[in-house]
């Protein structure tokens, strides 16, 4: 990883590109889902200290979980599992990642749907 750059905007892009070409509400869940998990998998093995990629995670958990709260409850059911893993892996990471997550999650009010 010596000497390579993290680049968020190219993954956020990539979203973004998929959005315009077939913008469908789930798989707009499954990317952003998956670029947080990715991240998290990213900085358990590197331990970043980087508080601008800590934000734009933090913001892509959030955009998730507007998507998904946006969708059918049926298929709802698919993404908060692996969204509630997430918030637990915030703690691991620290920076406030997990307490942003919580306050997303809880704000979202997912479970009471």
């Amino acid at each position: 990883m010596k000497g390579q750059s993290v680049s968020v905007s190219k993954a956020k892009k990539a979203i973004a590109d998929y959005k315009k070409a077939i913008g469908r509400s789930d798989g707009i869940a499954e990317l952003s889902i998956f670029y947080c998990e990715e991240a998290f998998g990213f900085l358990e093995s590197y331990s970043m200290e980087d508080e601008g990629y800590f934000a734009a995670l933090i913001r892509m958990y959030e955009r998730s979980l507007e998507i998904v709260s946006s969708l059918a409850p049926a298929e709802r059911m698919i993404y908060l599992g692996r969204l509630d893993k997430l918030r637990s892996r915030g703690r691991n990471v620290g920076w406030a990642i997990e307490e942003g997550f919580n306050s997303l999650w809880f704000a979202a009010a997912l479970d009471e749907r």
